[in-house]
């Protein structure tokens, strides 16, 4: 199997099996039939927000890259536009007006992964030489564009223009993530506790809860390490760097189950979903976020990170349920590589 933009795909990928140019992956398998399963499962008439407030964690401990939001107010006649009344000959008016901007890291607090958020050096080409490519062979410097300087205004430098031009975070706005989610409930069973869950763990709890997951689905994994970063006064190391379950990305069974159980797309309430970093492979070069590689790169799985879902995962063990509708779009932004969401669960 072969296209334009490549002549070898990687082991284990679904490159071309959604068409040569496909942008979805496996969001491909979130159907008109699927969201009305979703739907179906909206039968209370009960939402959740599952998003952190988007200030959280809270300074930069888990990823010294990123930065909480800032909130500016707009500039009206070079005045603060906040709290703002009018002047001149439209001073008699009553109106108070607020606008303001705001400078957001995107993968900052809650948030979805594009397939352009990581790519691998893979020899796409068959010649011997490996290319910086991203899912379905999507190249960097032609449809990736990314600058090379980085400049010294803002917070730890901040580069020019850089733009996705494909496999970016507006092509899943535009689909809509919307259909059946099925929530795994790791923190139920395994505790707060730092843990590595590989396949036969995840396994386990499939089996004692009773937890069905069908091709289409959004899985969704609890560990209640965003309920752990409300809970926190102050940002915490102990607890941002060492508490609460995280997923082997180096356990080949845990990421062939992936593949084979056809999820539309993962999330959790937890830093990169996967250990970070990652416990070490049995190859010299590897990987150093293989579940990321996996999904993003190999089979177009968006990964959704930080969700807050304690309160959710609560509920539907309490009625004795794992399914719900997800409402989870992100922002329609062109060229981004990830993009804050407010998911919504209906039950």
């Amino acid at each position: 199997m072969t296209n334009q933009r490549w002549k070898r795909r990687p082991h284990g990928s679904n490159w071309g099996d959604f068409g040569p140019d496909d942008q979805l992956g496996r969001l491909n398998l979130i159907t008109r039939e699927k969201r009305l399963l979703g739907l179906a499962e909206a039968t209370e008439g009960i939402s959740f927000c599952l998003s952190l407030p988007l200030d959280r964690p809270g300074g930069n401990i888990l990823s010294t890259r990123r930065f909480p939001p800032a909130l500016r107010p707009t500039i009206r006649d070079g005045r603060p536009n906040f709290n703002c009344v009018l002047v001149g000959d439209a001073s008699d008016c009553t109106d108070v007006f607020n606008d303001d901007l705001a400078i957001l890291y995107l993968q900052y607090s809650t948030q979805w992964d594009s397939f352009a958020h990581v790519g691998a050096q893979f020899d796409a080409d068959g010649d011997g030489i490996a290319e910086r490519v991203y899912y379905n062979g999507f190249r960097a410097g032609q449809e990736i564009i990314g600058p090379t300087e980085v400049d010294d205004a803002g917070p730890g430098g901040q580069a020019s223009t850089s733009s996705a031009r494909a496999l970016g975070i507006e092509t899943m706005a535009a689909h809509g993530i919307q259909g059946r989610a099925v929530m795994v409930d790791l923190r139920a069973h395994f505790g707060d506790e730092r843990r590595l869950v590989g396949h036969d763990d995840l396994m386990g709890v499939l089996r004692a809860d009773d937890v069905a997951v069908e091709p289409g689905d959004v899985l969704c994994l609890h560990t209640g390490f965003a309920q752990r970063v409300l809970d926190m006064t102050a940002p915490d190391p102990a607890v941002l760097l060492g508490t609460c379950c995280v997923l082997n990305g180096r356990d080949r069974r845990l990421l062939d189950w992936i593949s084979q159980s056809g999820v539309a797309a993962i999330a959790a309430d937890n830093f990169a979903v996967e250990a970070v970093p990652a416990s070490v492979g049995a190859d010299k070069c590897c990987s150093s976020l293989p579940l990321h590689e996996h999904c993003l790169f190999k089979n177009g799985i968006p990964l959704g990170e930080l969700w807050h879902l304690t309160p959710l995962a609560a509920w539907l063990r309490e009625h004795g349920r794992s399914r719900f509708l997800l409402t989870a779009p992100p922002l329609r932004l062109p060229g981004a590589v990830g993009s804050p969401v407010t998911p919504i669960a209906t039950v």
